[in-house]
């Protein structure tokens, strides 16, 4: 048992975990303004371009086949609440790929290695022996050859 307990929290201390849990908890939180978002904001801006229709009015009353107690509430196919709830998810599906997109664009930023210094041309080499020996004797000859003129 005690093996188990050490794994356990072993398990548990893991920032996988422990973030999987924040993510869980905001999301839930989150869901919650979003649908009210959808349902308060932005289907009555929708309802205004379709003539003032309730989206969540729209339902298809479905047949009942057998006998059924006439006071029982109706066999509802309530389209309009599925109407809804898609368009939730498309507005959270939008939030969290700009949240994915910033977080990658922070995270490609600190990978990013630093820019280097431009690198210092370097001299160019020094010239040997043989060819300042060489330099001097041609400077020698010139200076020959006008003294003579």
């Amino acid at each position: 048992m005690k093996k188990f307990l050490e794994e356990f929290k072993a398990f548990i201390n893991k920032g996988n975990v422990l973030g999987l849990a924040v993510g869980v908890i905001i999301g839930g939180a989150f869901s919650s303004i979003t649908t009210s978002l959808t349902n308060d904001i932005i289907m009555p801006i929708v309802a205004i371009f379709l003539g003032g229709v309730d989206f969540s009015s729209m339902a298809i009353r479905l047949p009942s086949p057998f006998n059924v107690d006439p006071e029982a509430a109706p066999n509802m196919l309530n389209y309009g609440n599925f109407i809804s709830a898609v368009i939730n998810f498309f507005i959270m599906a939008l939030v969290v790929f700009f949240i994915v997109k910033a977080v990658n664009k922070v995270m490609d930023a600190a990978k990013k290695p630093k820019e280097e210094e431009p690198a210092v041309p370097e001299a160019p080499p020094a010239p040997t022996a043989e060819e300042l020996l060489t330099e001097i004797r041609d400077l020698m000859k010139d200076n020959a050859k006008a003294g003579k003129k």
